[in-house]
C-alpha cells in the first residue's frame, strides 16, 4: 500500500497524531545530526526541540503546516538533552504535552508542558512527573475523561534499570522464557500534571492467556500507543530489534491485552515508532523510516498510510512503500 512522506523538508520521527477542533495535529520528535558516531542510545540524534505539524483535510494529499518550535530543551529546567518521543492530550480546554528527556544525571524522565492551544507554544513545568522514568509517552483520554499515560522503552530507553517502579543497581534484560519487560501505564491526575497512582505493567498475553516470553519476536520493546475501536482497547507497540509494529486488544485501559498480530512490516532504519488516529471517518497509521537519509545520516522521516480493519476488528497488516 502506498504511503506518503508528510514533511520531506526536515527530519522528524515518532509521530503522535491527534485530532483537535476538527484538525489533525502531529507531534513528532526532531532528528538533528549531532556529528557523533551512531550508537544504540541515540546519542547521534541531537533532538533538542519539538515542532507541531497540522493539516485540515486528507492526510494522503493535503498540505502540511509547520507551526514551528513548541518547546525547546533549553526552556525545560530539569532536562539537559535528548528530547525523545512526546504526545499531547486535551483536558478542560487546555493542552498537555507529555514528553521524555534526559536530566543532568543522564536519566530519562517524563515531563509536562501546557498550552492554551494545540499549536503551542507549551510552557514546561519546573520538575518531571513524580515516579516517571524511561521514554515514549502516549497519553490516552477515555470516553469518561480519564487520562492514562503509557510509557517505556528498552536499551536506550532505560526500562531495564527498573523493577516494580524502583531503580536497580544493575540492569536486567530478560531472556529466553522469562517474562519480557513490559510497557507501563498510570492514570493521570485530573489536572494532567502528575500520575495519580504508581505505574502498572501492561501485560501482553497469547490466546491462551499466557504472557509472551522474552524470546518471542512480537514482545514489547518501546513505542506504546493506545486507541479505541468498537469499544475495544487496542494497545500497539514496537518490537525494537525485530523491527515490527504489533498490537494486542483488551477490555479496559490496564489490560491484559491479547496479542493479535503485526500491523506493519519492518521499514528501512533501526527504529519503528507510530501512532494510529481516526480523521474524518478514516483511519491512518503514522510512522517513520530512514529511506531519504539512509546513504548519509540515517535520520528519520515522517510517513502516513491508510489503516483498515476486517469484519472482526482485526487490523489488516501493511507494508509501507
Amino acid at each position: 500500500m502506498k504511503s506518503r512522506y508528510l514533511f520531506p523538508k526536515d527530519y522528524m520521527a515518532d509521530p503522535s497524531a491527534n485530532v483537535f477542533n476538527g484538525r489533525l495535529y502531529i507531534y513528532p520528535s526532531h532528528d538533528w545530526d549531532s556529528g557523533e558516531c551512531f550508537d544504540d542510545d541515540g546519542g547521534h540524534f541531537q533532538m533538542q526541540d519539538y515542532h507541531v505539524l497540522s493539516l485540515g483535510d486528507d492526510p494522503m494529499t493535503a498540505p502540511v503546516t509547520d507551526h514551528g518550535v513548541i518547546l525547546d530543551v533549553k526552556d525545560v529546567p530539569w532536562a539537559e538533552k535528548q528530547m525523545w518521543d512526546n504526545d499531547v492530550v486535551e483536558k478542560n480546554g487546555k493542552y498537555y504535552l507529555i514528553f521524555s528527556a534526559k536530566d543532568y544525571n543522564g536519566v530519562f524522565h517524563l515531563g509536562v508542558a501546557v498550552s492554551e492551544t494545540p499549536e503551542g507554544p507549551f510552557v514546561p513545568k519546573a520538575d518531571p512527573i513524580r515516579g516517571s522514568y524511561s521514554i515514549d509517552p502516549c497519553v490516552f483520554k477515555d470516553e469518561d475523561g480519564s487520562v492514562y499515560c503509557y510509557f517505556g522503552g528498552i536499551w536506550g530507553g532505560q526500562l531495564q534499570w527498573y523493577k516494580d517502579n524502583k531503580a536497580l543497581k544493575c540492569e536486567h534484560l530478560p531472556e529466553g522464557n522469562e517474562t519480557p519487560l513490559p510497557s507501563r501505564v498510570a492514570k493521570m491526575t485530573d489536572d494532567v500534571l502528575q500520575f495519580s497512582e504508581a505505574s502498572r505493567p501492561v501485560l501482553i498475553v497469547d490466546e491462551n492467556g499466557k504472557p509472551l516470553t522474552a524470546d518471542n519476536p512480537h514482545r514489547f520493546f518501546e513505542a506504546s500507543w493506545m486507541h479505541k475501536y468498537n469499544g475495544k482497547y487496542y494497545f500497539s507497540y514496537s518490537t525494537g530489534d525485530t523491527h515490527y509494529l504489533c498490537y494486542a486488544v483488551g477490555d479496559n485501559p490496564y489490560g491484559p491485552f491479547t496479542y493479535k498480530g503485526v500491523i506493519l512490516e519492518p521499514v528501512v532504519g533501526w527504529t519503528t515508532h507510530h501512532s494510529i488516529a481516526e480523521f474524518k471517518g478514516k483511519w491512518y497509521l503514522f510512522h517513520h523510516d530512514c529511506v531519504p537519509s539512509k546513504d548519509t545520516t540515517w535520520l528519520r522521516s515522517l510517513k502516513v498510510i491508510p489503516l483498515s480493519y476486517d469484519k472482526d476488528g482485526n487490523i489488516i497488516k501493511m507494508k509501507s512503500e
